[in-house]
């Protein structure tokens, strides 16, 4: 399957590109802070830019719904959809974000792919009643 290959290229990159911050504390601290620079370039597509709304209010979940009317009754809480710029950004932030990923899993000697297959597995077996 080519998306095998394509994982394992981008893992492979990464462990050559990554020198400076090698250290797992410094890839740790990467990945904590390119997480955190995802959750604020969509905070700021909302507040700054304004090209999506978050209107959050408590989700209402159906007492004696089923689980497939509870997913379609719960909220995402976004309106509206992501101007070119924003949707640019928020893509380098989480790319980064899965580069920090998978300096993490080249450290601790983990495929992504592999972990990605498993976590499939995972969801397919306990399908909606994984309740993520």
């Amino acid at each position: 399957m080519a998306k095998d290959i394509l994982n394992d290229e981008f893992q492979y990159t990464v462990q050559e590109l990554l020198i400076r911050n090698k250290s797992i504390l410094d890839s740790l601290t990467k990945f904590q802070d390119s997480n955190a620079r995802t959750n604020r370039a969509i905070v700021k597509a909302a507040t700054h830019c304004g090209c999506i709304k978050i209107n959050a209010s408590k989700q209402i979940f159906p007492e004696d719904g089923s689980l497939d009317e509870a997913r379609d009754t719960l909220s995402t809480h976004l309106e509206g959809s992501l101007c070119e710029n924003c949707r640019d950004m928020i893509e380098k932030e989480i790319g980064r974000n899965l580069f920090y990923l998978a300096s993490l899993c080249n450290l601790l000697e983990l495929n992504m792919y592999d972990i990605m297959i498993k976590e499939l597995d995972r969801m397919k077996t306990l399908g909606k009643y994984s309740l993520r």
